[in-house]
């Protein structure tokens, strides 16, 4: 096997200059620059497909590698692009599995309140009231919230958000909702509160196993995802056969009632001007949910599902490449030319385009 490439952010060592060993005796170094260069996967982006290209006046600047892997109705793998079997961390694509073991804990979450905890919210009104009431509710805080604070995701919303004299909070910030469950179970099981973003607490425990029985694979990684919860990284066939697993569960069982709140209230789970609420509210029985560095998951009602990564985390080509895999899935609906609308602007007007290339 060829080794694997050198981390560009290390510089190479100069023979003339002796290496700083900031802790220990020589050759010792930290454990955070150890992390820095050790290999991070087996893969890299040139061995990658293409899978969407940027388009400025007729000339092509620019290329979105990544996979894609489609299971068919009966969960097996019906065709793939690039590497689907390489673990990534789907970051928000693993909500309705972290909602599931929030219910699975004893926390009777229904409606807008159980499509909330499965959401990246744009940080519109409704959101942000729903994520203050469902804390009220549990005698809870918003101090008590352990996401980062920040603006809301919608940049149409943070807008008005400043131009009101609003501050990072918090409420604010687009995983809000989940955390507001956690600490709402956590508060009903006598769960201690402080410490309930770590991977050892009960709670996080039990998504650990959610996650592993709904993706049908043990979690290759945990890692902390950008809001502070602990991250379980899947392979992409994992990923798409969880939200198949979503889909096909029983009537009442923790995992459908997760499945249908998104899917009857979308606009809780991202926003109304947001992709995976477009495509819930206007294709009857599809389970969709993106993730941060452009990755996206997606059931279909009759049992087929899917699942990709943009791999330079470019979340522009999502769309595109969204609305492409549904087509090629004989999904016809006019919602598509809408999500695979990514335009290239050039002064005032529209010179160009992000477009799929399979």
């Amino acid at each position: 096997m060829s080794a694997a490439p050198a981390d560009p952010s290390i510089p190479p060592s100069s023979p003339s200059v002796p290496p700083v060993h900031p802790e220990g005796a020589a050759g010792e170094a930290l454990p955070a620059l150890q992390a820095l260069r050790a290999p991070r996967s087996v893969r890299t982006s040139p061995d990658l497909p293409v899978l969407a290209e940027v388009v400025r006046s007729g000339f092509v600047e620019g290329h979105h590698r990544g996979s894609l892997v489609v299971l068919a109705a009966d969960g097996s793998v019906e065709w793939a692009l690039g590497d689907a079997d390489t673990p990534v961390f789907p970051r928000s694509s693993n909500k309705p599995m972290q909602a599931a073991g929030v219910l699975r804990a004893g926390l009777d979450l229904t409606g807008e309140r159980l499509a909330l905890a499965a959401a990246s919210h744009s940080g519109e009104t409704f959101h942000l009231d729903l994520v203050r009431k469902m804390l009220d509710e549990h005698g809870l805080s918003a101090g008590l919230l352990q996401c980062p604070p920040d603006l809301p995701l919608d940049p149409v919303e943070a807008e008005t958000y400043l131009a009101a004299g609003g501050v990072r909070d918090r409420v604010t910030m687009n995983c809000s909702g989940k955390h507001a469950a956690m600490l709402a179970v956590c508060a009903q099981r006598g769960w201690p509160l402080e410490s309930y973003l770590d991977p050892g607490h009960p709670l996080q425990q039990l998504i650990h196993t959610v996650v592993e029985e709904a993706a049908g694979e043990p979690v290759a990684a945990v890692g902390t995802d950008g809001c502070g919860a602990p991250l379980m990284a899947l392979t992409l066939t994992g990923l798409a056969r969880a939200f198949r697993s979503f889909v096909a569960a029983a009537p009442g069982s923790a995992e459908r009632r997760v499945a249908d709140a998104m899917r009857t209230h979308p606009e809780y789970v991202a926003g109304t001007r947001r992709p995976d609420t477009w495509l819930m509210r206007e294709v009857p029985g599809v389970l969709s949910k993106m993730g941060a560095e452009a990755v996206q998951a997606v059931a279909l009602p009759d049992g087929r599902a899917f699942a990709f990564k943009i791999d330079d985390g470019g979340g522009r080509a999502l769309g595109p490449v969204l609305a492409r895999t549904l087509t090629r899935l004989g999904l016809d609906a006019p919602v598509l030319a809408r999500i695979g609308h990514a335009p290239l602007m050039g002064g005032s007007g529209e010179v160009g385009e992000v477009r799929a290339t399979f």
